[in-house]
C-alpha cells in the first residue's frame, strides 16, 4: 500500500512544532547550565572540569578557521578594518543581508579601533545627534545632553558592536590578519581602468617582519565590493587610498586637514562612497582621499559612516557582483 500524502499544511506545522521542540531543548539547557553553575558555589573541593586531550582542543580551533578560510574565498562583501566604522557597516550588512558572505579583515589581535576610548584616554564616549538613532537601534544607554549624548564607557558602544555582529552567522573576523595588497582587474569603460575584486592577506605577524625575512607570499579572498575602513594615515591606516595612488588610479591625496567638529563629521559622513569601482570608503581614511577636517573625540561620524558604507555598498553589489562574474 502507498503511504499517503501529507498535505502541506500538516508539514508545515510538523516542522513548526520541530522548531519549537529544538528552542523548547535549548531553552531548557540553558537553564540546566544555569543551575549547574549555581550548583557549583559552595562545592569547590569536589569540583573538576570535563577530560580532555590537547588534540582535541587544537582540531577544534584549527578545523574551524580553515574552514572558514575556506568558506570566505569567495566572498560577498570584505570590510577591511574592524573600528567603529568598519563594525557599524558590518551591523547594518548582517541586518540587512543574512544571505551575503561578509568578511571582516581586521590588523589587529583586538578589533575595534580607537574607540575603546573616548579622547585622551578618558572613558565617556560624545556622539553628535542624530548619531544617538545608531545607539537606540543598538540598545546602548546615553545620557542626553540636547545636542549631542554621551556614552558612560567608549568600550560599551565597542563591545556591543562587535557582540552584535559576532552573532551575526553570514559574518567571519578575521583579526591580526593584514590586507597587503587589492586584487584587481581591467575595466575599459569609466573613469578608472581598474576595478577592485578582492583582497589580499597575511597574518599581521608575518607583515611587520617581511623586511628582515625571507619571502613569505600572502592568500586572497575575492569579493565584488570592498568597503575601506582603515583610519587616517598610520602603519596600517589610509591603507586603501595610498594603494590607489602607488596604483595611479587616485592622482594623490588630499591630505587631512587639522581639527573642525563642525565641520567634519557632516563631510565624512555626506562623503562616504565608491571611489573606484568595487571599492568604497568611509571613516577617517575617507579624510585622506577628500581633504577634510579631522573631528577628534566625538564618535558619530564613524558610525553613520559605517551605515551609508553598508547602503553604498548593497546598492552596487549586483552591478559588481555581474561585473566580478566576468
Amino acid at each position: 500500500m502507498a503511504p499517503s500524502a501529507v498535505s502541506p499544511v500538516l508539514a508545515s506545522a510538523e516542522a513548526d512544532l520541530g522548531h519549537l521542540a529544538i528552542k523548547g531543548m535549548k531553552k531548557a539547557n540553558i537553564q540546566a547550565s544555569t543551575q549547574a553553575v549555581e550548583a557549583m558555589m559552595g562545592q569547590w573541593d569536589t569540583f573538576s572540569f570535563a577530560p580532555i586531550r590537547e588534540s582535541q582542543v587544537s582540531r577544534a580551533m584549527t578545523s574551524r578557521y580553515f574552514k572558514d578560510l575556506d568558506t570566505y574565498a569567495e566572498s560577498d562583501i570584505v570590510i577591511i578594518g574592524a573600528g567603529s566604522c568598519g563594525l557599524s557597516a558590518a551591523y547594518m550588512l548582517g541586518k540587512a543581508r543574512p544571505d551575503l558572505k561578509i568578511a571582516i579583515i581586521e590588523a589587529g589581535v583586538a578589533p575595534g579601533g580607537g574607540a575603546w576610548l573616548g579622547g585622551q584616554l578618558f572613558s565617556a564616549m560624545v556622539m553628535r545627534k542624530p548619531a544617538d538613532a545608531f545607539l537606540t537601534e543598538l540598545g546602548i544607554p546615553f545620557e542626553d545632553e540636547g545636542d549631542y549624548v554621551v556614552v558612560k564607557h567608549a568600550a560599551l558602544f565597542t563591545s556591543t558592536v562587535l557582540s552584535k555582529v559576532l552573532q551575526f552567522p553570514n559574518i567571519k573576523l578575521f583579526n591580526a590578519t593584514t590586507v597587503e595588497d587589492l586584487i584587481t582587474r581591467r575595466t575599459p569603460d569609466g573613469e578608472h581602468d581598474l576595478r577592485i575584486a578582492g583582497v589580499v592577506t597575511n597574518w599581521t605577524l608575518v607583515s611587520m617582519h617581511h623586511d628582515d625575512q625571507s619571502c613569505m607570499d600572502p592568500n586572497t579572498i575575492n569579493a565584488p565590493v570592498l568597503i575601506s575602513t582603515t583610519g587616517h594615515d598610520g602603519p596600517f591606516g589610509a591603507f586603501s587610498v595610498k594603494r590607489l595612488v602607488s596604483m595611479k588610479q587616485l592622482e594623490q591625496l588630499g591630505g587631512m586637514r587639522g581639527l573642525d567638529m563642525q565641520t567634519a563629521e557632516d563631510a565624512i559622513v555626506k562623503g562616504t562612497r565608491e571611489i573606484i569601482p568595487g571599492l568604497i570608503v568611509g571613516g577617517m581614511e575617507l579624510s585622506e582621499v577628500d581633504g577634510a577636517n579631522r573631528m577628534g573625540p566625538t564618535f558619530g561620524a564613524m558610525a553613520l559612516s559605517g551605515v551609508k558604507a553598508a547602503e553604498e555598498a548593497l546598492r552596487v553589489f549586483e552591478q559588481r557582483k555581474a561585473e566580478n562574474l566576468k
